[in-house]
């Protein structure tokens, strides 16, 4: 986009903005006068707050080890083919930087007894969130029949496994932060094995699992695993269309098509959990930040169509994607830094654009070459198409790994 069409495209913005503002239900004195001279306080950029008071953590929650329960009640959630008892948890976790925060998730549990020996299998699925609002997460998706990742959902209650379903950005909305979907998947996972009424064991084998934006709070517990949570029985882990490297993701996404709305939710998303991004923002940023901080997917994505902007419209600091603090940044959510204990499975398409091979070869690598068990598939198809047609084979690969069947040793590829 053309310096020019990026001016365009700001203005159109702002102007929606101010209607959205002014349209909006009265939260502040000067609406338009907030827009017109944004504030930058970072928290004018934190999603709205839930009214549900579940999710609100008790005073004192912070002296709680991770992965303990700080609130418990049974949801109606689905709609699912296998019966099974839906229950909600509130859990101590950490953010990326270990500060206390509390995480939703949800536990379904067939009713049906598990035939095979030792403990009911569990895993951890991780849904494409991807999204910078409250209302967007599967605590509340499953409750209103709207995820849209039910269907591999109810392919795993139907081989009777339990499926821990976690809010993994975290109560900041933290998209695309990396290491806190990890602690709060595996904090989660944690407090589900650990809680006798849900029928569960601490010796239950877990696997976790998880696409595109699923794939990162896959990808980090596994690698987090072994120092954050090492007596989790982790058998295995399998991510597809993995986002593990956003220095990568700015030659893909970055104002480049319909992915850009998507990438720039991201950058918002990141930043909340490191918030020395928002120094780098010019008012636009703000404005930009105001409007979107509470979307779903389902406007990010369109944006994208709509208005293809690269963050460097966002920032008066020259270069700013090469800057010492995004930098740092992009440093410290780069997936790789460790290598999982558990075996991987990681799927990719060959033909995606958004997301390219590039990014899981460079991860086989970094893992590999840690001494990690990893087995990269490089499917046909892209993003979108992989996401349906990989399925089966992550799938049928957690069973082997659930079921106590060994993987290969070492690391391998193919061509699917």
């Amino acid at each position: 986009m053309t310096g020019a069409g990026i001016r365009r495209t700001m203005a159109i913005l702002v102007a929606v903005l101010a209607i959205v503002v002014a349209a909006a239900p009265a939260g502040s004195a000067d609406p338009i006068g907030d827009l017109m001279n944004p504030s930058h306080d970072p928290a004018a950029l934190l999603p709205t707050p839930t009214g549900d008071p579940f999710m609100f953590a008790p005073p004192g929650f912070e002296n709680a080890p991770p992965g303990a329960v700080l609130k418990v009640r049974p949801v109606a959630a689905g709609p699912l083919l296998t019966p099974a008892a839906s229950t909600q948890l509130l859990v101590r976790s950490n953010d990326s930087k270990g500060n206390p925060i509390p995480v939703a998730t949800t536990v379904l549990v067939p009713l049906a007894p598990w035939p095979g020996g030792g403990p009911r299998p569990v895993v951890g699925y991780n849904t494409a969130i991807d999204s910078l609002g409250l209302d967007c997460v599967p605590s509340t998706t499953l409750q209103r029949g709207t995820e849209i990742e039910l269907v591999p959902i109810n392919m795993l209650l139907s081989r009777n496994y339990a499926v821990v379903v976690t809010d993994h950005q975290g109560p900041r909305q933290s998209y695309a932060g990396g290491r806190i979907s990890g602690h709060a998947v595996l904090d989660a996972l944690r407090a589900a094995v650990n809680a006798p009424w849900l029928g569960l064991s601490p010796a239950s084998p877990i696997a976790l699992s998880g696409y595109s934006g699923g794939a990162i709070a896959a990808g980090w517990g596994a690698e987090l695993a072994p120092s954050y949570a090492p007596e989790l029985n982790l058998v295995g882990a399998v991510m597809g269309g993995a986002p593990v490297d956003y220095a990568m993701l700015l030659g893909s996404m970055n104002g480049r098509n319909a992915a850009s709305g998507v990438f720039l939710g991201a950058t918002l998303g990141v930043a909340r959990e490191y918030p020395e991004l928002f120094g780098l923002l010019n008012d636009n940023g703000w404005r930009l930040g105001m409007m979107a901080k509470d979307w779903c997917l389902t406007a990010l994505a369109p944006a994208g169509l709509v208005a293809p902007i690269p963050v460097e419209a966002l920032s008066d600091v020259p270069n700013v994607v090469n800057s010492p603090v995004a930098r740092e940044v992009m440093a410290a959510t780069r997936m790789g830094g460790e290598a999982p204990r558990a075996p991987v499975f990681l799927y990719q398409g060959r033909q995606d654009i958004w997301i390219p091979t590039e990014g899981a070869q460079r991860l086989y690598n970094d893992w590999c070459a840690r001494g990690a068990s990893v087995q990269l598939a490089e499917l046909v198809g892209e993003h979108l198409i992989v996401a349906v047609s990989g399925l089966p084979a992550a799938i049928g690969w957690m069973d082997d790994r659930l079921a106590g069947r060994p993987s290969a040793p070492g690391c391998s590829r193919f061509n699917g």
